[in-house]
């Protein structure tokens, strides 16, 4: 029956992504990363957004030049080869209204627990998160659409296994 689990949980990824993606508001779930991650990091730069967002090169150029044109994001002074990216004040309230649509509609979804299953079910998906994270890039391609002020490095499963794991390769 391990194989009836598995599907069930990719039945859950399905409504999980759907949800996610409603709560996005017409934005691209690309998009939507690249206006989180420089809500929370300013200063990226196109490659290091294309590496966060799974996207090549080419498509993050055109993803930001159509959030320059919506005015969401605008480029700073260029450093050499690289122009540091930053969000305008409208950036940062399309990332605001984002961050709670999706965090509602998230929430919702776990409304169906009660109080003592949710707990057990939050403290099984840290372990399961945590068992999946391989390194500090999939930690930052896994969290690129998260609200990081909730999720700080000492309680994110994520950041936390990618952290031990860079421990790990530096001894």
């Amino acid at each position: 029956m391990h194989l009836l689990d598995a599907n069930k949980l990719g039945a859950l990824g399905t409504v999980i992504r759907e949800r996610t993606e409603a709560a996005l508001a017409g934005l691209s779930p690309s998009a939507a990363a690249v206006l989180s991650m420089l809500h929370f990091k300013p200063d990226l730069t196109t490659s290091e957004l294309a590496d966060i967002a799974g996207v090549s090169q080419p498509t993050a150029v055109r993803l930001i030049d159509g959030l320059v044109a919506r005015k969401l994001i605008e480029r700073g002074k260029p450093e050499g080869r690289v122009t540091p990216l930053r969000l305008t004040d409208a950036g940062h309230a399309e990332v605001t209204a984002l961050q709670a649509h999706r965090l509602a509609a998230l929430d919702n979804l776990l409304g169906a627990l009660r109080p003592d299953e949710r707990s057990q079910f939050v403290s099984m998906l840290d372990r399961i998160l945590a068992g999946a994270t391989t390194s500090r890039a999939f930690a930052r391609t896994t969290c690129r659409l998260c609200e990081h002020d909730l999720c700080g490095s000492d309680v994110c499963p994520i950041g936390c296994r990618a952290s031990e794991l860079e421990a790990e390769q530096n001894r």
